[in-house]
């Protein structure tokens, strides 16, 4: 999935962990993804946060989907700024599961969001 996934890879998203209901990825921020106030775009890191839930929720396979997400903005993030988010699977019921993920600055551990993704495996054949 990961190889096939030209968005995150465009935006120059890594992929350090990816097993057990768990990921972990990077990017960089770059001058692109600012918005008028010099800050990250919200797009930007609900996209990585996004990127991480797909990648945790499809660790263990079978294919899975996002059902819904929200984020919460806590702190900005700047050009320049390395970010790290680290998914994790809170429950996983039937069809259905739902991960937390925390986006932060590793540089001092300011968290910058925080994403919760509601997944749906899909039913084969």
């Amino acid at each position: 999935m990961w190889d096939d996934d030209a968005a995150s890879g465009k935006l120059g998203m890594q992929l350090h962990e990816a097993v057990d209901g768990r990921a972990r990825l990077t990017m960089t921020v770059t001058d692109e993804m600012v918005n008028g106030h010099g800050m990250c775009h919200g797009g930007y890191l609900f996209l990585l946060a996004d990127s991480a839930f797909a990648c945790a929720c499809n660790s263990p396979g079978p294919v899975a989907v996002a059902a819904a997400a929200d984020i919460v903005f806590v702190a900005s993030a700047r050009t320049g700024d390395v970010l790290e988010a680290v998914a994790t699977e809170r429950v996983a019921f039937g069809r259905s599961g739902v991960y937390d993920v925390t986006v932060a600055r590793p540089r001092d551990g300011q968290v910058i969001a925080e994403f919760r993704g509601r997944s749906r495996v899909l039913r084969s054949g």
